[in-house]
């Protein structure tokens, strides 16, 4: 018996995660949500806040929180379009029961 390479292990895990659409979905609206929250603390600390160091603090929280509320967002989206092609490219979609004589 062979070990499966890693290719056909990456493809497997690949394909899995685009059959999991309810969980991408989850994972881009949640990346959203992460998004918009450090977007509106940047814009308070903007607007509503004095120049200080407090100010500047809450800004980079609310920068890092984007950044990351938007690579999340990414994994999410292309978890639910590109895979989803590539899971339809590499899989065979012919079923037995279909003949082409």
């Amino acid at each position: 018996m062979t070990k499966p390479r890693l290719r056909d292990n990456l493809r497997l895990r690949l394909i899995r995660r685009a059959d999991k659409v309810k969980q991408n979905l989850i994972i881009l609206l949640i990346g959203l949500g992460i998004f918009l929250l450090g977007f509106v603390i940047l814009i308070l600390a903007q607007f509503l806040l004095l120049d200080s160091l407090q100010r500047d603090l809450i800004a980079l929280i609310g920068l890092i929180l984007a950044i990351c509320g938007v690579i999340i967002a990414a994994f999410g989206y292309i978890s639910l379009s590109i895979l989803r092609i590539f899971r339809f490219l590499l899989t065979d979609t012919k079923r037995p029961d279909q003949s082409h004589d």
